[in-house]
């Protein structure tokens, strides 16, 4: 069968979908009610519905007044059973998969359950629908004429107990449909291979051969590979690599602090980014239009949101809401009910609504990642932006970067500090804080009212980070790979006070 005539009926397929989309943009919070009472019916019976009563609830009220928010280890219990091969305990499924995350703000590791609803209704769906996005916005697109290049952060899987765990990754690689496998590169083979770095060379070597037409990945871990890309070829660019690429997938972390970088090694003006929300615990929303930072909530892969508004966040008056009472422009921990058991599960996130009619949103950083030791409340949307808006004013490129407080001490005051690792580094440092400093201020009225005369907050401390800082950093933690990512804020030193001292070495 001809390539393009492939284009055409993978195109034309992908896009009938469209109009089930339509459904919920339509009817938003009457498909998230339904949604919330099949899940609860559906698990009437296992032990947490049967805790909880779930066959006398008829609504989100009675839900909501029954069953307590939780946490990961609110779980872990019960997760720790399941994976023993218990079954019938929060999902009434056998539950297969978990998903091995150690996240940023825990160092233990998290095994997430992964139902084979969730991975067929949830995962694959919105594979299939982060195409259709694209396809609908993008009528003349050769995507199909090629392959995507994913970048995962997968490693082997391992077996026990009838149960396997491992990087979402590598289960979503272990049991993808032949049709995303068909289109798709590296190999499976090299896909999962253990050692990152062996893995990196190996995916370098097979993919610069191929017509690759989308990239899929974290983007400071897509940016190694693409970098590597360019060095083992001796192109100036990918476009000279892949001259049929056209779109950019990419979630994880943010994109703000790498895309200067990324438009220099794809120069070529009609290039897209797509942007992603996803984790091991589901995926949530998709850019729905071009060249926009806005994400679509995907409101029909079983998952049921509610949220709490970050200002009552951990508070004796929190709040939780669902989505029809949420707020434009106002910062929200996000809440999920999963088809995978999780029922009103924290996930440690935060967005920003920039729409509700449809619902759109922007991940605006992790509700432990924010430094607010003194009442600043500066969170990683307010460094991300402060930072791209400082380095183009300094023809300044930042490879990664860090922060945290330096806390009061007898008569001295408070202040932020901060290690960055640059990729090219601005000519005068101190001008570089000054106009970071005032950026923050620019967007934070609340660090801009601790900052006025350092009245709480002395001016931020700036350290130059070596070549390959954080990814020695990483490496020393066995955190090479894609789902791994450096923290960007804490109110606390630890990690700090461990890269400034790799960085004196």
């Amino acid at each position: 069968m001809p390539i393009t005539l492939v284009n055409s009926i993978a195109s034309w397929f992908l896009k009938k979908r469209f109009h089930q989309i339509e459904l919920f943009l339509k009817y938003p919070n009457e498909v998230q009610q339904e949604l919330l009472l099949n899940l609860i019916y559906t698990a009437k019976d296992t032990k947490i519905g049967r805790l909880h009563d779930f066959s006398s609830i008829k609504n989100y009220r009675t839900f909501a007044e029954r069953v307590p928010i939780s946490t990961y280890e609110d779980y872990q219990d019960l997760i720790e059973l399941s994976r023993a091969g218990e079954n019938n305990i929060f999902w009434p499924s056998h539950i297969k998969w978990f998903a091995k995350s150690s996240g940023t703000t825990n160092a233990k590791s998290k095994f997430i359950p992964v139902s084979s609803e969730s991975l067929e209704d949830c995962h694959y769906a919105a594979g299939k629908d982060m195409l259709c996005m694209y396809l609908n916005n993008n009528e003349n697109s050769q995507l199909f004429t090629g392959k995507g290049l994913r970048l995962g952060g997968s490693k082997e899987l391992y077996r026990e107990n009838g149960t396997v765990y491992g990087d979402l990754s590598a289960i979503l690689i272990d049991n993808m449909p032949f049709w995303a496998e068909f289109s798709s590169t590296p190999s499976n083979k090299i896909s999962l291979m253990s050692d990152w770095e062996t893995k990196m060379q190996a995916i370098v070597d097979e993919t610069i051969m191929e017509n690759v037409t989308s990239l899929a990945g974290v983007p400071s871990w897509m940016l190694v590979l693409l970098n590597n890309v360019l060095e083992t070829t001796g192109k100036g660019n990918l476009n000279e690599v892949w001259p049929n690429l056209e779109v950019y997938f990419h979630g994880g972390v943010s994109f703000t602090p790498y895309a200067d970088q990324y438009k220099k090694i794809l120069p070529k003006n009609e290039f897209k980014y797509y942007e992603i929300y996803n984790a091991s615990e589901g995926f949530f929303a998709i850019q729905d239009q071009n060249d926009t930072k806005e994400l679509l909530l995907m409101l029909d892969y079983g998952i049921f949101y509610e949220f709490i508004p970050m200002e009552t966040y951990n508070t004796p008056d929190q709040k939780i809401i669902p989505l029809s009472d949420v707020e434009l422009k106002k910062n929200y921990a996000i809440v999920i009910t999963t088809n995978a058991g999780l029922w009103r599960y924290r996930i440690g996130d935060t967005v920003r609504f920039t729409s509700i009619s449809p619902y759109r949103i922007k991940v605006s950083g992790r509700t432990k990642h924010h430094i607010n030791v003194f009442g600043e409340e500066l969170i990683i949307e307010n460094v991300e932006g402060a930072l791209r808006k400082v380095c183009k004013r300094t023809k300044s490129e930042i490879v990664d970067f860090t922060g945290a407080p330096i806390f009061m001490k007898d008569k001295e005051k408070g202040a932020h500090e901060w290690i960055i690792e640059f990729k090219k580094a601005p000519e005068d440092l101190n001008y570089f804080i000054e106009l970071f400093d005032n950026a923050l201020k620019a967007v934070n009225s609340d660090y801009e009212a601790k900052r006025y005369n350092n009245l709480t907050l002395n001016r931020p401390t700036i350290h130059m980070g070596r070549q390959n800082l954080f990814y020695d950093w990483l490496k020393q933690h066995n955190k090479l790979g894609g789902q791994h990512k450096i923290p960007r804020l804490s109110n606390s030193r630890e990690y700090m006070d461990e890269l400034l001292l790799i960085n004196s070495k």
